[in-house]
């Protein structure tokens, strides 16, 4: 078998930096070859939960110097890493599951290490985000990720209102106690005929992905208890844009028109505004033949 060392080549791994590295999300067999040998390399692995990450650790005969790292303690405890990096030690961070940053610690620790002046090296791997998108199809072709909603029912209507006209897909991460009320919420906010992707469990004994419309979810969850348990990403299906003018979006157009060409112009219009990407080129086109 070919070592990690050879097979992690490619990237030098200085000294005094701060290894960003992704764990898997439930399978323990989707960490990545390179995330071992980084594991294995640095002198210390701060740790969202030193516990479950001794416990990976030891799974792959890895043994080094832990230092919990998690939402109460972030900041200070960036302090306390900065010494090692000063000390010129390689330090790796690895929150409990996933990509760090992302709904997990991690991006305090980086900005105070970044402000200190030492490199941040990210390793990519498991992701639950990824992960569900991959699964969800072709009606994603642009998303924005938000996240966990907020936990009280008056907060979290009010999210949803100010997103009911959102044009791009939106991706929410959410616990097994709220996953009812929270896609509810979703029916009762949006459109019922907006495509929804519950996606739970990723990766590990009882995944499960159900792709159906926003008013099938609550009874979808209903229909089986067990459905309602673990941990979910739920993936929504973006407002239709709203009919347009002709020349609603002319100021817009003729902005990038200045920087871009007008297929390009078009296409960042359309991912801006969520109008039709074919009806902006033709307004682009329309547009550049009347400046010449």
């Amino acid at each position: 078998m070919t070592p990690l060392s050879e097979l992690a080549q490619g990237q030098q791994y200085p000294t005094a930096a701060l290894y960003v590295v992704a764990t898997p999300i439930g399978n323990i067999a989707d960490v990545t070859l390179r995330a071992l040998h980084v594991l294995g390399l640095v002198d210390r692995i701060a740790a969202e939960d030193t516990r479950n990450t001794g416990q990976l650790l030891a799974r792959y005969g890895i043994s080094k110097p832990l230092v919990a790292v998690h939402q109460h303690n972030e900041r200070a405890a960036a302090q306390r890493l900065i010494e090692h990096l000063q000390a010129g030690e390689r330090v790796a961070y690895v929150s409990d599951a996933g990509t760090p940053g992302i709904s997990d610690p991690g991006a305090k620790l980086v900005d105070a290490v970044r402000e200190a002046g030492y490199p941040i090296i990210p390793l990519p791997g498991a992701s639950a985000l990824a992960t569900a998108l991959s699964a969800a199809g072709d009606w994603v072709a642009t998303f924005s990720f938000l996240g966990f909603l907020p936990p009280k029912a008056k907060a979290r209507a009010a999210t949803l209102q100010a997103l009911a006209k959102h044009p791009h897909a939106m991706v929410f991460y959410e616990a097994p106690h709220r996953i009812v009320e929270t896609v509810q919420a979703l029916a009762d906010a949006f459109d019922g005929e907006r495509k929804l992707l519950i996606a739970r469990e990723l990766t590990k004994l009882h995944e499960a992905l159900h792709c159906g419309t926003l008013a099938e979810g609550p009874t979808w969850l209903a229909a089986d208890p067990n459905r309602q348990r673990g941990e979910f990403v739920l993936v929504v299906e973006g407002a239709q844009p709203e009919a347009a003018g002709e020349h609603d979006h002319d100021a817009l157009l003729g902005i990038l028109l200045e920087e871009l060409t007008v297929s390009s112009a078009a296409k960042v219009a359309a991912a801006i505004t969520g109008a039709s990407r074919n009806a902006l080129y033709t307004r682009a086109l329309a547009l550049k033949k009347d400046e010449e």
